[in-house]
């Protein structure tokens, strides 16, 4: 009988080699969160990007989207601070204004420290220095501020009433001390914010720089001495 086959022997397997363990991960550092923008300063950045488009372009050519794309906040960002374009707008009108209102002082006629033609010297020097700061708004209230709509019309018309009522008031003092000259109060003042407006209007218009201050103020501090003003 033939013998059965001998079953070959297994061999051995090598032993595995132990698995290299992996480096534990380092927990991801949580993304930095950005402090959010103080409403304050939104809004004057928003403010900000209106008043240069409304200096370039006018304010019938800006619009929202305009705003909110040279601001870098979204469509619904503005709203939380404006009601629409004529809202910011007249926000801007009415700031500038506060602005040219302090800017003007009230003359003392007996204080013993500053001569009356000194302070009309340094009221005019303000109001153009203002205005040359704020050239883009310059421009606005002088070109783009007229003929938006019938209600804004009235409340710019009231804004230049009050200056017109400020400079009478000073001028009627003046006439009382002799230093201003005889005339209709109401008149001299209209003469007056008519030059001042047209020489800030060219000034802004032709770029002049704040350097030009002193020298635009001599021009019409002397304009003013030889006509209604009495000082020197």
């Amino acid at each position: 009988m033939s013998s059965a086959p001998k079953s070959r022997p297994r061999r051995a397997k090598p032993p595995r080699a132990p698995k290299a363990r992996r480096p534990a991960l380092e927990p991801r550092p949580k993304a930095e969160r950005r402090a959010p923008v103080p409403k304050a300063e939104r809004r004057q950045q928003i403010s900000s990007a209106a008043r240069g488009l409304f200096a370039r372009r006018g304010y019938h050519l800006t619009t929202i989207d305009d705003i909110v794309a040279q601001a870098g906040v979204a469509r619904g960002t503005f709203y939380l601070y404006f009601e629409d374009k004529r809202a910011i707008f007249s926000d801007l009108i009415d700031r500038f204004g506060s602005q040219l209102a302090v800017a003007i002082v009230r003359i003392v006629t007996d204080d013993p420290t500053r001569s009356v033609g000194a302070q009309i010297h340094e009221n005019i020097r303000r109001i153009i220095g203002t205005c040359l700061a704020e050239r883009a708004m310059t421009k606005i209230l002088f070109t783009d501020a007229v003929g938006i709509d019938p209600l804004f019309d009235r409340k710019l018309a009231s804004f230049y009433e009050n200056m017109v009522l400020l400079l009478v008031e000073t001028l009627k003092d003046g006439q009382k001390l002799g230093i201003v000259a005889d005339g209709e109060p109401r008149v001299l003042a209209y003469m007056a914010l008519g030059a001042l407006k047209e020489l800030l209007y060219q000034a802004v218009t032709l770029g002049l720089a704040e350097e030009s201050a002193e020298v635009l103020t001599q021009q019409i501090y002397a304009f003013l001495c030889d006509g209604c003003l009495r000082v020197r």
